[in-house]
């Protein structure tokens, strides 16, 4: 994994970017592969902002988390849901082309980074799109290797909406302390057990911790991705459950 020659520093400008890719991974949301002109090593959870320029000069920006985990070398992955009111996203979705090039700044975000260097217990909550950061987290522990666990909660309508199902079946399998939960509110049958239709609520979360190991209500790390009703819903449940605010990181969007 080799980064930019130039400095860290140097991330902070912006730069053209070349579309790679585009893929559909849900009905809702695309991954827009993106190669800039300088790749600079990300964290896990980090965020990119994306700036749009029309012809007769107005600007767009907005900020998507990375999908890609920092071993994703050369290019950043980004999942970008359509939003109807959106000047941003419905680009992405209706006009893009593979070989366009927009323009990226960053990766930026310190606070709502994993890394297993932490070496704590990880407990991740997604609801909708949320769970893009916390995915890229997951997909960084599988490159790893390393035996820290970690479970992975995701907040979605329908199976259709649960992002990189397949890889969260491998990361699972490998049986190394990954864990995934789903709860699928619209839906009408699971195919797991330890996942269920309807709203995420407090139980999850109690399961969650149990399978994180005993104490884990002391020395876990939550990260908390979603809009800002759902984060503040699962804060309230994380509280119940005794869990320190010093231990939980929460990153929210819209109202």
């Amino acid at each position: 994994m080799v980064e930019s020659a130039r400095s860290a520093g140097d991330r902070l400008v912006w730069q053209e970017a070349r579309i790679e890719a585009l893929e559909s991974l849900s009905p809702r949301i695309i991954r827009v592969v993106l190669r800039p002109q300088a790749w600079h090593l990300p964290l896990a959870g980090q965020h990119l902002d994306v700036r749009l320029t029309a012809e007769n000069g107005y600007q767009a920006q907005r900020s998507y988390s990375l999908l890609s985990p920092p071993e994703r070398d050369g290019v950043y992955e980004l999942a970008i849901e359509r939003l109807a009111d959106g000047e941003v996203s419905p680009w992405f979705h209706d006009a893009a082309q593979v070989g366009e090039s927009i323009e990226v700044y960053g990766p930026v975000g310190g606070h709502f980074v994993w890394s297993a260097t932490l070496d704590r217990p990880a407990l991740l909550i997604g609801g909708g799109s949320g769970v893009v950061p916390l995915l890229s987290m997951a997909a960084h522990r599988a490159h790893l290797h390393t035996a820290a666990p970690m479970v992975l909660q995701v907040a979605a309508r329908t199976m259709a909406d649960v992002l990189l199902w397949p890889e969260l079946q491998q990361w699972e399998a490998k049986a190394n302390g990954f864990r995934s939960q789903l709860a699928l509110s619209r839906d009408t049958a699971t195919q797991r057990t330890q996942d269920h239709i309807g709203r995420l609520h407090h139980g999850d979360l109690a399961t969650a911790l149990q399978g994180l190991g005993d104490d884990s209500s002391q020395a876990v790390l939550v990260y908390v991705c979603g809009m800002n009703a759902f984060v503040e819903s699962v804060v309230a449940m994380l509280r119940e459950l005794r869990i320190p605010d010093g231990a939980i990181r929460t990153e929210r969007y819209g109202g």
